[in-house]
Parts: C-alpha cells; structure tokens; sequence
C-alpha cells in the first residue's frame, strides 16, 4: 500500500523569515507571488508580465499542469511588491515577469529552487522542504482558516477535490484548541 504523506509545510514565523532572508527584489517577488498565489514553480518562471491583470486582481495561468488555464487570485501586497520589483529592477522585465539577465527569456526552475533553498538557509530553516512547500503552505493556511475546500482547489488548479483534501489536515494549534475545548477531564 502506498504511504500517506502530509505536504512539508512552512509556519508563518518561518515564511517571514525566509522572505525576510531576500535582499533581491526580484528574487523576493518571484517566491512572495509562489506563496500568495500558490503557483507551482513552473507557473512562476512562464508569467509573463501581460499575465497580471491589476484592475481585476488576477493574475492568468495559462497552460499549467494538465493544460488546464485558470486565474488565481493578485493581493494587493504582491501588486505592491511586482510593482516595486519593475519599477527598479535594471534591466527592466520585457516579456517574461522573472526573466534572465543573460538570455533574457524566462528564469529557469533550477535556478528559483537554488533561490528557494539558498534563503531557506539564510533563515536558518532546518527543514526538509523545497519550494513546493510555499505551494503547500498557501494551501494549507487558507484551509485552516476556513476557506471553502473547493474554492481552494480552484486555485491550485486541481482537477479532483480529492487532490485537494490532502490539505484538511489539521495543525497542531487546531487540535490542541479542540482538545483543551471538549476534552471531559478539562
């Protein structure tokens, strides 16, 4: 039979270490918009700049897993901080959101992981979690937090909720909250 695994996950103390750990806008705006938006890595470095739609707060994702496109949500903080990272970053985005300074076509995923892993030390997170984990802990705090199970799939793109139902499991501070409530010895 094949093990049940929960998704490596990352606290919010630990996310905020870790984008604190970036001192490159683009690199600091390439894993804030992974953790927000919940994107897959591949769905990062394919962004195109014509994909952020800031009147309706979306942003495209065309052709992702399963050549499926969709929309995922834009807060107003990444607008904020992709606003910033054009604005400044030199050379300045042509085409592609994050592309490379020496071919100037999109950021190859090897070299956002080597990113990912790279602050995650800087942050001193001991972990065994890469940069699908910022996926997975977007998933996780919005179903912790009450968010609708099918909302959530719909952002992640999956096409089965079952893919999704990965994510109900409860944390730690949950089960402690229910435990200490309606425990029959409290």
């Amino acid at each position: 039979k094949k093990p049940f695994l929960l998704p490596k996950l990352l606290n919010e103390t630990e996310l905020t270490n870790l984008f604190n750990a970036l001192a490159n806008k683009k690199h600091k705006a390439m894993l804030f918009t992974a953790y927000s938006s919940g994107l897959r890595v591949s769905e990062i470095v394919n962004r195109k700049i014509s994909d952020i739609d800031s009147k309706r707060m979306q942003i495209l994702v065309q052709r992702a897993k399963g050549k499926k496109d969709r929309y995922v949500n834009l807060s107003p903080l990444v607008l904020d901080i992709l606003r910033k990272y054009i604005q400044e970053y030199k050379p300045r985005p042509k085409v592609y959101l994050f592309e490379s300074e020496q071919t100037f076509t999109a950021y190859p995923t090897r070299t956002v992981q080597q990113i990912f892993t790279n602050a995650k030390h800087k942050a001193g997170i001991r972990k065994e979690v890469g940069i699908h984990s910022l996926r997975h802990s977007f998933a996780t705090h919005l179903t912790n937090r009450g968010a609708d199970l099918n909302a959530v799939k719909e952002l992640l793109g999956h096409s089965s909720l079952a893919a999704t139902q990965v994510y109900t499991h409860n944390s730690i501070e949950k089960l402690r909250a229910i435990h200490d409530k309606l425990h029959p010895r409290q």
